[in-house]
């Protein structure tokens, strides 16, 4: 599993100088999986499908992409690529992945069982870029780490399904922002969905301990070594009707209101869930957000 992630984004930088194939590589590798369209829109919103698709086939050709295509009805067509073996041993060298542990799939067969959820998690990741390129804030295809993990002790540990850096620009002040995503298809029940939250409060209070030697003065939780503030956490639903999703909105919440971690969490760190159609019609920084320590929906950075 990915190790904690560093904050490194003065090294996380590929230049639009690059060619755009050695970007369609990097950001396979990055994101693991990811359709023609969804990589048109990452790396070349202002070309043409045409551009991207020519990179792509070229890239087939010398062996180092493959696709598979997607499960869901009506859209056999559609293709979402991978890296192959080849491929994913180019892009370890590259600056813009350096520190990363290599994770690819690299076979149709492994494609596929991961394809419908990577693919909402980039789905998840395309809706704040394109915010951010409309409002001129900076979030690209680099600050988006999928599968971060967390130690929490006794081989425990939480993974996110991404972690996102985003910087709101308003003139010359800069925000830096971080988030911990979770994307929820509906494929599990709601409860063990409401569980994540109690996995995040652990982390936000967990202080690993030396072993074999007295008990030191607190350092602090271990988040600290990554995070000057704890990231926010996100919860992006989809996959289901708009009453079911809200009624696993309602269950988060409840979690929020009846865990004494879970609460504790709540009043030091932002916690809110959007539909993920919401994102993409209406944009990350609309009041499309609910909040899960209560209140009116509001823009994901008023949480």
């Amino acid at each position: 599993m990915n190790r904690p992630a560093h904050d490194t984004r003065s090294t996380r930088v590929l230049s639009h100088s690059e060619p755009l194939r050695h970007q369609a590589l990097a950001a396979l590798a990055q994101h693991r999986i990811a359709t023609s369209g969804q990589l048109h829109q990452m790396l070349c919103p202002l070309s043409t499908r045409q551009v991207m698709s020519r990179v792509l086939s070229k890239l087939r050709t010398h062996g180092f992409i493959d696709w598979t295509k997607l499960p869901e009805p009506g859209r056999s067509r559609t293709k979402a690529w991978y890296l192959t073996p080849h491929g994913a041993g180019l892009t370890r060298d590259l600056p813009v992945l350096r520190g990363r542990p290599a994770y690819p799939i690299t076979s149709e067969t492994a494609a596929s069982l991961k394809t419908p959820h990577t693919l909402a998690v980039v789905r998840s990741h395309l809706a704040f870029a394109a915010d951010a390129r409309r409002l001129g804030h900076e979030h690209g295809p680099w600050d988006w780490t999928p599968e971060v993990s967390h130690a929490m002790g006794d081989a425990e540990r939480i993974v996110a399904d991404a972690l996102m850096y985003y910087t709101a620009v308003d003139g010359e002040e800069r925000r830096k922002l971080r988030a911990f995503i979770e994307v929820d298809r509906t494929t599990m029940s709601s409860e063990r969905l409401a569980v994540k939250l109690i996995e995040y409060a652990r982390l936000f209070r967990y202080e690993a301990q030396p072993v074999g030697r007295r008990r030191p003065a607190s350092a602090g939780p271990t988040w600290l070594r990554w995070y000057p503030v704890f990231p926010r956490v996100l919860f992006v639903l989809t996959g289901a009707s708009r009453n079911r999703l809200e009624n696993r909105i309602s269950d988060l919440q409840a979690m929020v209101a009846q865990h004494p971690l879970v609460a504790g969490l709540a009043r030091e760190v932002p916690l809110g869930a959007a539909v993920l159609e919401d994102l993409e019609e209406q944009g990350p920084s609309q009041a499309v957000w609910i909040p899960l320590a209560g209140g009116k929906p509001r823009p994901w950075t008023d949480l």
